[in-house]
């Protein structure tokens, strides 16, 4: 790799460690207490799916010979130009790092509804002017062409990949992970305390005065769904010369118990700063972004091992699997909508303290995607119409009490409601479930989907489970996928599933705008 990729790639690794030790470790930054939680959480949350597609895209540059010479060559091209960019990056940067030095870390909570504001442009300046600065934009579109479906369904798992590890945070609401790993934890601190306190049914653990409640987001739980999703990907990428049955039954479990170990020295790692060092220190640690990188090094080692261990490979095997057996073009049209989705959704969390005052804002960028609908153009049948209303009806029922309206909401004038209204309606009922339905039944159950009953069963599984981690209400919304699923695998005809999703969500909006509870839809 030339010097200068080298050194540019790992300037900006480096910049994202000190971001993250800056805002996430030494400063002492609690979304809770800034006033604009909503906000707060949801640039927390776009760092994180950054971090996630980072490093997908590493893996994937790794597997791919192709793609990798061909960056290497757009940047070698790039050699001795972009200052304009470079100077821009630095700015960019110096700007993230600003408040630090302008405002005292007492303060920092007070003030963060500007601080977000500044981080948010300057992450976005850094991003962008970053890529250019390692190769021209007119290079960067030549690299991307023919290439735009596969890294767009990189970067639906690097989306969703948070939302998904976020399912198994009930794992450390109790039972034998949650006694195990303290009671490790507990051993490891004994080794150098004399007393240590232990209580797992509160999540509590502590030493020399020090004790710490261990929240989900906190407890490394989510780094086995991390671990795992990575693995996964490898297997993909690789599937032409690994040996699934060696790979899955050997590696995956030595993964997941060192996971479990390192997560173990973590805690008590964590627990002796907070005693020895700074309380501070120790609370702002056990924070998930830490985690997270914690979780992706520890991902990358066991791949690096495996990549390394003859056993595990075929002989003679491709170096690198193929790219997508789907047109690329085809691809592009079911996920990027479904990026767009999300990473709108994002920008709304992350800019708007009451996100529903944005849904405008996404379903204008949902308009991208309008030439992916034109296939679909087609008359549905009425049993899929029939299979909507009952999702939709089941939705209703099930749904939990009603919340009271955001303030920010209310506070709309009479004509700015009706129209945020309508176009929230209109989203919901023609845009989203077109949207949905494309990637959900149109790319990842079509994908999984084969001739026998257990692959078909598992590509209704998987669209279903990765639906319901979208939509929170994981039974209802299950079941809601696997009934899309059905009437998409009833005739093979998309637009089926995308007219039961329609008169699903028609119906939760009529319910909505009739109680005044927009938290249904």
């Amino acid at each position: 790799m030339p010097k200068r990729v080298w050194l540019i790639c790992g300037l900006f690794a480096a910049e994202a460690v000190l971001i993250v030790l800056a805002y996430q470790v030494l400063a002492p930054v609690e979304c809770r207490l800034t006033g604009v939680e909503t906000a707060c959480r949801g640039l927390r949350g776009a760092a994180v799916r950054g971090l996630s597609l980072g490093a997908l895209m590493t893996l994937w540059l790794w597997a791919v010979p192709a793609a990798r010479a061909g960056l290497l060559a757009i940047a070698a091209a790039r050699a001795g130009g972009g200052r304009g960019w470079a100077v821009m990056h630095a700015l960019a940067v110096a700007a993230i790092f600003a408040p630090l030095a302008v405002i005292a870390p007492a303060e920092l909570n007070a003030h963060f509804a500007r601080v977000l504001v500044v981080l948010a442009a300057g992450g976005l300046a850094a991003v962008v002017s970053g890529l250019f600065w390692l190769a021209a934009p007119a290079a960067w579109a030549g690299w991307l062409r023919g290439r735009a479906g596969v890294l767009a369904a990189i970067a639906v798992i690097a989306l969703v990949l948070p939302d998904v590890a976020a399912l198994l945070g009930p794992l450390w609401d109790g039972g034998v992970l949650t006694e195990v790993t303290f009671a490790a934890a507990a051993a490891v601190l004994s080794a150098v305390s004399a007393e240590v306190l232990v209580l797992p049914e509160m999540h509590v653990i502590g030493t020399g005065g020090f004790a710490v409640a261990v929240a989900q987001s906190c407890s490394g739980v989510e780094g086995f769904a991390l671990i795992s999703a990575f693995m996964g990907v490898y297997a993909w990428l690789f599937r032409d010369s690994l040996r699934m049955g060696r790979f899955w039954g050997a590696v995956l479990p030595v993964a997941l118990a060192l996971s479990w170990a390192l997560n173990v020295l973590r805690i008590a790692a964590l627990v002796l700063i907070g005693a020895h060092v700074s309380p501070a220190l120790a609370e702002n640690g056990f924070h998930s972004f830490a985690g997270w990188l914690f979780f992706m090094v520890l991902a990358f080692a066991v791949l690096v091992a495996a990549d390394r261990l003859a056993w595990l490979h075929r002989p003679g095997g491709a170096a690198s699997a193929p790219a997508s057996p789907l047109a690329e073009d085809e691809i592009a049209t079911r996920i990027v909508p479904f990026v767009v989705f999300m990473v709108s959704g994002v920008i709304a969390q992350a800019f708007w303290t009451t996100p529903e005052l944005a849904y405008p804002v996404q379903a204008a960028a949902l308009w991208w995607g309008r030439r992916a609908l034109v296939p679909l153009l087609a008359r549905p049948d009425a049993p899929a119409l029939l299979a909507g209303a009952v999702v939709g009806l089941g939705w209703v029922w099930t749904a939990p009490a009603p919340a009271p309206a955001p303030v920010a909401l209310l506070a709309l004038s009479p004509v700015a409601f009706v129209l945020w209204a309508m176009i929230r309606i209109a989203g919901t009922v023609l845009l989203v479930p077109a949207v949905e339905e494309l990637f959900f039944r149109g790319y990842v159950q079509r994908r999984l989907d084969g001739d026998s009953p257990a692959r078909r069963v598992m590509s209704v599984a998987v669209s279903a489970a990765l639906f319901a981690a979208l939509h929170g209400r994981f039974v209802a919304a299950g079941l809601a996928g696997v009934i899309f699923a059905l009437v998409y695998l009833r005739r093979g005809r998309l637009i089926d599933a995308v007219a039961a999703h329609a008169v699903a969500n028609a119906l939760i909006a009529a319910v909505a705008a009739w109680r005044g509870d927009w938290g249904l839809i």
